[in-house]
């Protein structure tokens, strides 16, 4: 047998398995109608199950997947949750009076003081005449005015020493000096100069928040990219230009994070700073309070204290977040 007559009996056994399967299905010419929505794949080869399933696993656009928590919210349900657990434990280690209440006061004892000191309870008005609030704003006040002296005199000081080389010799070591120095080390001495009412706190507070902005201040101008200022000067910037839309931009953000570090000092320094005469005051009221062993009221105060400083952190933040866009790029 030749190789012609061997292709052409192939030839007729494909034709006759092509009749087989047109025979089962007679209507192969007959137009196909899709529904609404519908694919041509799910027409000619549906899926086991029905529609149902095709149209799932092909991700029908009616049909959504879970929705998934925000990823803000599930901080802050963790963070709650923490919180949560800490309470539970201080209850339990109170309630247990491991310690007398003297030492560690129950989470009750902590509220009820706050009740007490944020009205006025038998004749008594708040906590030695003055409510909770009114000690919290004269602390805040007093941060406030030091920070605000820090930041208007750091700022350029801190340009200065940068830009000017002898400046730098001369005041670079005083100011290394008193970074490196604890507040108390020389509150004394500014009670010995400027007495016992507002001046030395607010001067404490700001000599606590000056040596970290001119620090920061400094470094940043020094490290402001030497190409960047030559590159808008070829393009015909003057200095004043070549200063406000290079410089400062970049500069800002070292300074915005000397801030933060500088104004979270000065927090720490206020109960420091109100030890002398610092009523009205949240540090006047819980160093009065361990005078008298009001356990729960230095507990209290030192709660507030703590959420308040997490409360100006995150203005800071937020305030780096606005006036710095371009951090990182």
């Amino acid at each position: 047998m030749t190789l012609s007559v061997k292709f052409d009996r192939l030839l007729d056994l494909m034709s006759s398995n092509s009749i087989k399967i047109d025979e089962n299905f007679p209507e192969r010419d007959a137009p196909v109608t899709l529904a609404a929505g519908a694919t041509a794949g799910s027409q000619a080869f549906p899926s086991p199950q029905g529609s149902q399933r095709n149209d799932t696993a092909l991700g029908a656009p009616g049909r959504k997947g879970p929705v998934k928590a925000p990823r803000w919210l599930k901080q802050l349900a963790v963070q709650l949750s923490a919180i949560t657990v800490l309470i539970g434990i201080w209850w339990a280690v109170a309630a247990a009076e491991i310690w007398p209440p003297l030492l560690l006061p129950s989470p009750a004892d902590v509220f009820h003081q706050l009740f007490v000191i944020t009205g006025t309870h038998d004749g008594i008005r708040g906590y030695s005449g003055y409510f909770l609030q009114e000690h919290l704003w004269h602390s805040m006040s007093r941060l406030l005015q030091g920070a605000a002296w820090a930041v208007l005199l750091g700022v350029p000081i801190g340009i200065l020493l940068a830009v000017v080389t002898p400046l730098r010799w001369i005041f670079g070591p005083a100011i290394d000096f008193l970074r490196n120095l604890p507040p108390l080390a020389y509150f004394s001495l500014l009670v010995i100069w400027f007495g016992i009412d507002e001046t030395p706190k607010v001067a404490l507070l700001f000599l606590a928040a000056f040596p970290p902005i001119v620090i920061a201040t400094a470094s940043a101008v020094r490290n402001v990219p030497v190409d960047r200022i030559n590159a808008v000067r070829m393009l015909g910037a003057n200095r004043f230009q070549t200063i406000v839309h290079v410089t400062v931009p970049s500069i800002l953000p070292e300074v915005m994070t000397g801030i933060r570090v500088a104004i979270g000092i000065a927090f720490t320094t206020v109960v420091a700073a109100e030890t002398i005469n610092g009523i009205p005051g949240i540090g006047g009221m819980v160093s009065d309070a361990q005078r008298y062993n009001a356990t729960d009221v230095v507990v209290l105060g030192i709660i507030v204290i703590g959420l308040c400083g997490l409360a100006i952190d995150g203005l800071i933040r937020l305030a780096d977040r606005l006036l710095v866009p371009w951090r990182g790029h």
